[in-house]
């Protein structure tokens, strides 16, 4: 559902690629890929290329690192909190995508 989400997403006579990390619950032999998608497997090993991993990495140094929480609200209250801190910031995404060495 997902994929087919993006897909519809995607302007007439463009293509879409996404990044996949090799992690064995992101694939299945039962996928139906849209002609508009491809699928681009990163190296293993390699979180530096994977632009979620920086999201992450910024979520933790925003609010989620070295913390304990009391119940699950907690939890769901202190991610919401990082992500609205880190979407609130101005070209966050986009810094965090865009480096000089991949160019």
């Amino acid at each position: 559902m997902h994929i087919n989400e993006i897909s519809k997403h995607v302007a007439k006579g463009y293509h879409a690629i996404v990044l996949l990390d090799q992690a064995g619950w992101h694939t299945t032999e039962n996928l139906k890929i849209p002609s508009n998608i491809s699928f681009l497997p990163i190296p293993p090993y390699s979180p530096e290329l994977n632009p979620m991993e920086q999201v992450w990495q910024q979520l933790r140094k925003i609010k989620l690192s070295n913390t304990c929480y009391g119940s699950y609200e907690e939890i769901l209250d202190s991610c919401c909190e990082a992500w609205n801190t880190f979407v609130s910031e101005e070209d966050n995404i986009r810094n965090l995508c865009t480096r000089i060495w991949a160019k």
